[in-house]
């Protein structure tokens, strides 16, 4: 079924070409290639499906299972990606995309301190979240605590993409302005607070 649909959120031509040629399967295949790491944006192909199923191209209760199976299928193969070849993967060229040893470091100090509150908020982290999961495997988190805490924070977020694109589907592109200037606000926020930090820091060091 090829469907015609129009999302301004500059998705790349082939994911839009697939997801309007194959529509569920479609929707699984980039979204289990965007969890394996795929610089791809998960968002959207939910988008997508949700605009889709607004028009009535496809039924909005299975394109919504699609995406959330297609969500922890990609997540759950990166985990055991991890899980079975452990630190070994380091070595691949491919996984030097999601994971460096650098990076690697880091997460495994961050899942020391923050445990599954980690996978839980990485969920949300596009561009981090592949590194996490991957990390997840090769320190051996059990695989039902990864697939519940990945699983309840996949149920929040995948309904919510879907449902404002499902619902909105007119206002789309200019919510879509709107999230990404909420986006540098806080980058910019974000940067203010860490400059005043360091100069407290470095202002209380000069004071011994």
């Amino acid at each position: 079924m090829c469907a015609k649909y129009t999302l301004d959120v500059q998705e790349p031509r082939l994911v839009a070409d697939l997801i309007e040629r194959f529509t569920y399967v479609g929707i699984f295949l980039v979204l289990f290639v965007a969890g394996l790491g795929v610089p791809i944006p998960e968002e959207v192909p939910i988008l997508a499906a949700g605009i889709l199923a607004s028009q009535e191209v496809i039924r909005w209760w299975v394109a919504l299972l699609v995406c959330f199976v297609g969500v922890m299928a990609g997540d759950s193969t990166l985990y055991w990606v991890g899980r079975h070849w452990g630190e070994r993967i380091l070595d691949w060229r491919i996984t030097r995309f999601v994971l460096t040893a650098e990076r690697e470091k880091y997460v495994i100090a961050l899942f020391h301190r923050h445990g599954v509150k980690l996978l839980f908020s990485a969920r949300f982290v596009a561009g981090f979240r592949g590194a996490v999961f991957l990390t997840a495997g090769i320190v051996r988190i059990p695989f039902w605590k990864f697939f519940l805490v990945d699983g309840i924070a996949a149920a929040i977020g995948v309904p919510l993409g879907f449902g404002v694109a499902y619902l909105f589907t007119d206002q789309l592109p200019a919510i879509m302005g709107g999230v990404h200037r909420a986006e540098r606000l806080l980058i910019l926020a974000g940067m203010v607070l860490l400059a005043a930090v360091i100069g407290y820091a470095a202002y209380r060091k000069s004071r011994l």
